[in-house]
């Protein structure tokens, strides 16, 4: 931790994901070995080249009900459902202001996304193009913004210390955590809730990353198709869904009695400045990330036990960042999982999703398994845990996530257990 800042730890935990309706549901199917993959049977997908899709288990819909979704995006029916989840699970029972609750101006959100409520930009513009404008919902501009779900956040909780709202594509769910802990750090707030959402399963996006040969085209064996660190990856499997997390000070969290998951030590960001869509080869841009973020949480390589890895199903995405981890932590002593394998790639909620499942690894001592890795690519020099569920390193007391974006964007969590 830095010199003269605040500690923050982690209070809650909320997520609505391809594996389960809630974080606990998702956990249990993760360590199952579960895949949260399918074939897409819907009409606009049957021509595509891609047609392998991690959609949320639970219909956000269902959740809210008809009323409150109807006002919603997919995207930020997602978010409330995973933010209202943390907030509960920190123990709080109503928004900031109430008897007991947090004071409203010391409250803040930062909720990121990659795009924000496509869904409801592209139907907008079809009702438009089909001369049916007067069918466009009058909620339309709130729920397409892609600061949408933020503002929606700040409203549910009654935050009034500010909402942030990163767009760096794959990077946004992560770079909210790293925004909430600065907040909490410059002492701008004492709770922030953070997190990331989207929804992009729609024939637009998969037509775009086909044409980037970008996703997988196993789409005879959907559950099989995200296979991180095999020598068979052709590609990520896109996934939807959310996750948040409740960041406390750690002085607010003991006044209040407050539960403790762990302890949210760093967090290192770096950019590649390498290609739009293409990692630098050598993993230089997440080695640095990697490296702030050790320096910033007061923590050495051999205080990692368990990483988090970004590792997306890619050829060149995957071995970068597998050689950045070796050229920063070593090639052992530190378990590694690779969870898209299992949840599929949530875009601006993978970063987010990624940091509740290595807290959960941490605090449970629990490293979950990465599947479809029948063959492992010789060239990733790294201890992935495959085929059941590891008990993490004895006397490794921190973890990391790692995130990686189109356009360069690196990020890096770094979380401990309580001292």
């Amino acid at each position: 931790m830095r010199a003269g800042t605040e500690e923050v730890v982690v209070t809650g935990l909320g997520a609505t994901t391809p594996l389960g309706g809630d974080a606990a549901a998702t956990w249990a199917a993760l360590l199952a070995g579960r895949s949260g993959a399918r074939a897409l049977t819907e009409e606009w997908a049957a021509g595509l080249p891609a047609r392998v899709a991690a959609t949320a288990a639970v219909d956000p819909a269902g959740v809210l009900g008809r009323t409150e979704a109807r006002r919603l995006d997919r995207a930020g029916r997602f978010a409330l459902v995973a933010l209202r989840e943390a907030w509960a699970d920190a123990g709080f029972t109503g928004p900031a202001g109430g008897p007991g609750l947090p004071d409203p101006d010391r409250v803040g959100v930062a909720v990121g996304s990659g795009i924000g409520g496509l869904t409801t930009l592209l139907a907008s513009d079809e009702l438009l193009r089909t001369h049916r404008e007067r069918q466009i919902s009058p909620f339309a501009v709130p729920m397409l913004m892609a600061n949408g779900s933020a503002g929606l956040a700040a409203l549910e909780l009654n935050a009034r210390a500010g909402a942030h709202a990163p767009a760096t594509a794959c990077a946004a769910g992560a770079e909210a955590v790293a925004a909430g802990l600065d907040m909490i750090r410059l002492g701008r707030a004492d709770v922030v809730a953070v997190g990331g959402t989207e929804a992009m399963v729609h024939p637009l996006t998969f037509t775009a990353f086909a044409a980037m040969n970008a996703m997988s085209r196993r789409n005879d064996a959907p559950r099989h198709a995200s296979r991180p660190y095999d020598k068979q990856r052709d590609g990520f499997v896109l996934g939807e869904g959310a996750a948040v997390l409740v960041l406390e000070s750690a002085r607010h969290a003991r006044a209040r009695g407050a539960r403790v998951h762990c302890v949210l030590a760093g967090a290192g960001t770096s950019s590649d400045a390498h290609h739009m869509v293409r990692p630098e080869p050598g993993g230089r841009g997440m080695a640095r990330a990697l490296g702030k973020a050790l320096e910033d949480g007061g923590l050495r390589p051999a205080d990692i036990g368990y990483v988090g890895t970004h590792a997306t199903s890619t050829q060149q995405g995957d071995l970068a960042e597998s050689r950045a981890l070796c050229s920063v932590l070593g090639t052992g002593g530190y378990a590694v999982s690779a969870t898209k394998s299992a949840t599929g790639h949530l875009i601006g909620a993978a970063g987010a999703l990624g940091a509740v499942l290595t807290v959960r690894a941490l605090s449970t001592r629990t490293a979950p398994p990465t599947i479809n890795v029948d063959d492992p690519d010789d060239a990733i020099e790294l201890d992935v845990v495959r085929g059941a569920p590891r008990p993490l390193p004895a006397g490794r007391r921190a973890a990391l996530s790692n995130c990686a974006a189109f356009g360069g964007h690196n990020v890096v969590l770094a979380f401990r257990t309580e001292s």
